[in-house]
């Protein structure tokens, strides 16, 4: 059993407690949270781990293996660093930095403790996520990767009465990009790897975060198109072109059915059935990383994490797009 402390009380928190545990190799030794009253309560779901309300305690606790991180953007890099700093193995939420050099000095901190470092990207991980690299041959030389996930926030009417809440808050390293975009970026580079140049435009809230962005990446032989939003709905499927067939996928950020559509008019279906929870390959990944002495997924990479987080970078520096944390 690999024992967990937790960072963070909200819905994303329940629902990977829910899913790590499916794994059987998952125990909540620990939680954290600002408030006790509200970790109690938290606590109280899940057979009552320890609450702390001091982080640096906790994560120097002999009870825990491991820190699940799924605090605001802002603060994973400095709560991560903390943790591996004490020998924890750490699963953060994505996106894992809110720039490059966060994202760099995360993995020097895991390399220097020999722990485990792992952004918490599950699409990457889902059997039809997997799938389509097995696959990705038949559709001969590909041209196009498309990906799209614009997804009205509920917070945005609130945004709209004149109450920015932590969604539309760049003090929390937030916005469209940071939330919605890095789906649509991550599965891109673990694929493709690296574009070779960016081109990005975006709509700015009054806030100072972004509601919405395009991107255009070129590659040596394709390009890439991506979309994302908080403002607005999009109900467009990703899609990846090829010479011979196009792979199309019902949504990028949680994959449930993959089709190759051949140029002869066949459609061959490569959707894998998945048993589980959506987070709980994330979460059997990182656990399995730390039983057998791995200290890096082959997939959900440190260098695919730099990879997506210096694409996001380059986008916000294009769209004028700065954070509190950029200037650390």
């Amino acid at each position: 059993m690999i024992r967990f402390g937790i960072i963070g009380t909200n819905w994303i928190t329940e629902r990977f407690i829910q899913s790590a545990m499916e794994t059987e190799q998952f125990a909540l030794t620990a939680l954290y949270s600002r408030t006790e009253e509200k970790g109690k309560a938290f606590a109280a779901k899940f057979n009552d781990p320890k609450v702390y309300t001091d982080l640096e305690q906790m994560v120097a606790s002999d009870q825990l293996d491991a820190v699940y991180i799924a605090s605001p953007n802002s603060f994973h890099a400095e709560q991560a660093i903390l943790c591996m700093n004490h020998g924890k193995h750490v699963l953060c939420e994505k996106p894992m930095a809110s720039n490059v050099s966060e994202m760099q000095r995360m993995i020097e901190a895991a390399r220097s403790n020999n722990v485990v470092l792992m952004e918490a990207m599950k699409s990457t991980l889902m059997p039809n996520l997997r799938v389509i690299k097995d696959n990705l041959y038949k559709i001969g030389r590909v041209r196009r990767y498309f990906a799209s996930y614009c997804q009205y926030s509920s917070r945005y009417d609130a945004f709209k009465q004149g109450t920015v809440l932590n969604a539309f808050n760049p003090i929390y390293s937030n916005g469209s990009l940071m939330d919605l975009g890095t789906y649509c970026i991550y599965p891109m580079v673990t694929l493709f790897g690296k574009p070779d140049s960016i081109q990005a435009v975006g709509v700015q809230l009054s806030s100072g975060v972004d509601g919405e962005g395009s991107m255009v990446l070129k590659y040596k032989d394709m390009d890439a198109v991506i979309m994302y939003s908080k403002i607005a709905d999009s109900y467009l499927p990703a899609e990846i072109q090829g010479e011979n067939g196009t792979l199309v996928i019902d949504k990028i950020n949680q994959p449930y059915s993959v089709k190759i559509h051949y140029r002869d008019g066949t459609i061959e279906n490569l959707t894998q059935p998945q048993y589980q929870e959506s987070m709980y390959y994330e979460a059997e990944e990182f656990i399995e990383l730390i039983q057998t002495g791995c200290r890096e997924s082959s997939i959900n990479s440190w260098s695919n994490s730099l990879m997506a987080v210096e694409i996001m970078d380059e986008a916000r520096r294009q769209i004028g797009l700065t954070f509190p944390a950029d200037l650390t």
